[in-house]
């Protein structure tokens, strides 16, 4: 189950993260499994562009 995230004006609606998704990469086999949620990893960058917040 994920996470209760806070809601910012630079996320992604559900519409915009169906046609996003298709171009993330899938995980390699073999690995590590990816910890990481994927959309949650593109609204944050997301928040950092539009924020203008230092990395």
């Amino acid at each position: 189950m994920r996470a209760m995230n806070p809601s910012y004006p630079s996320n992604l609606t559900l519409e915009q993260w169906e046609l996003l998704s298709g171009l993330i990469p899938k995980p390699k086999n073999g690995g590590r499994k990816r910890s990481v949620d994927m959309q949650a990893l593109v609204n944050a960058i997301l928040y950092i562009l539009c924020a203008g917040c230092a990395w």
